[in-house]
This record gives C-alpha cells, structure tokens and sequence, in this order.
C-alpha cells in the first residue's frame, strides 16, 4: 500500500493532496514527503479528502509536521477529513493542533487566491 502525494503552490501556499491510507507502512514516507513543503513565509493546506483510514504512526506523522509548522512560525490546514478520520483526530485532541477547513477552494479563497 502506497500513498499517492501530489501538489501544486497557489501563491504563498502549498496545497498538498493526499490519498490512500496513512498507517505504519505509508507514514515514514509521507512524513519526508510532507516535511519539505512546512517552510517559513509558507502555509501548507493539506488536502486529506481521499485519506480513507489514519493510524497512530498517521497521526504521529501529522504531529511532525506540525511541530515543524511550530518552529518555522508558519499554519498548517487540514480539509476534506472523512466522518472516520474526523471521529479518530477528535478523540485523541489533534484537531485542536490544525486549523480544519472544509475543502481548498473555500480555504484559498480564504487566504485571497
């Protein structure tokens, strides 16, 4: 199992479109993946519509890159999150590290792109 990563820059943003799952076999990829994209002066949107499952090693892969998000003072946004991904980031308190938007476009034209 693999987890397909594209993206595309709208301005000042990275809009990063994941989809598969994220478990312990996808998530050491995705993280150096992901992590690239987390730079100063630089919001990463990241789009989970097409992420079917999460795990804990998802979860913790989420976790650094928000913590790198942290330490260059720039957001990270999560959208499109399923019911089942919603249910697993509530119960364990990581929605409150994101902020949550509901799909790219209403989140770009948020930010004015």
């Amino acid at each position: 199992m693999t987890i397909k990563v594209t993206s595309r820059a709208e301005g000042d943003i990275a809009v990063v479109v994941l989809e598969g799952e994220i478990n312990s076999t996808t998530s050491g990829g995705l993280q150096a993946q992901l992590l690239p994209f987390v730079r100063p002066e630089r919001e990463v949107l990241i789009d989970l519509t097409r992420i079917s499952y999460i795990s804990s090693a998802g979860l913790r892969t989420l976790l650094i890159v928000h913590r790198r998000a942290q330490q260059v003072e720039t957001g990270i946004t999560l959208v499109g999150l399923s019911e089942e991904v919603r249910f697993v980031m509530n119960a364990t308190g990581f929605l409150d590290f994101f902020r949550i938007g509901d799909d790219v476009d209403t989140e770009l034209e948020r930010a004015g792109r």
